[in-house]
């Protein structure tokens, strides 16, 4: 629970997360929490999806967005942005191109451990 008591509970799935599975889960989550009285001071539940720029917090968030472009915050604050290749247990590989000042740019394919990851989302374009 948030310190403005709020409870938040996001829902993910493969086939993404309509209103009614979100009404679905606040109408049992609530049911539970009041029958149970599991909280005791007033509080607000929010049942919503992540949002299509929330940082992937799961190695199927990533295998479902394999073929989409995403930016990469490494750990050292640095960025890497491109195409999401290939996602195993230990890293994934991403197609970013290469912009060197008066040369055509190249596409390199870049290998990113887990370890070395701060945070992953979805480039957004229109």
């Amino acid at each position: 629970m948030r310190p403005n008591k709020i409870l938040e509970i996001l829902l993910d799935g493969d086939n993404g997360v309509n209103i009614d599975d979100c009404a679905q889960v606040s109408r049992h989550v609530g049911f539970h929490l009041e029958e149970e009285n599991v909280i005791d001071d007033a509080y607000r539940l929010e049942v919503s999806s992540p949002g299509i720029d929330a940082n992937f917090v799961n190695i199927r968030q990533y295998q479902k967005n394999i073929g989409r472009t995403v930016q990469v915050k490494l750990n050292d604050n640095t960025k890497v942005e491109g195409t999401l290749l290939t996602v195993d247990e230990m890293k994934i590989n991403v197609l970013h191109k290469i912009k060197e000042k008066g040369k055509k740019a190249q596409e390199v394919e870049k290998e990113l451990p887990f370890d070395q990851i701060k945070a992953t989302k979805v480039v957004i374009s229109f």
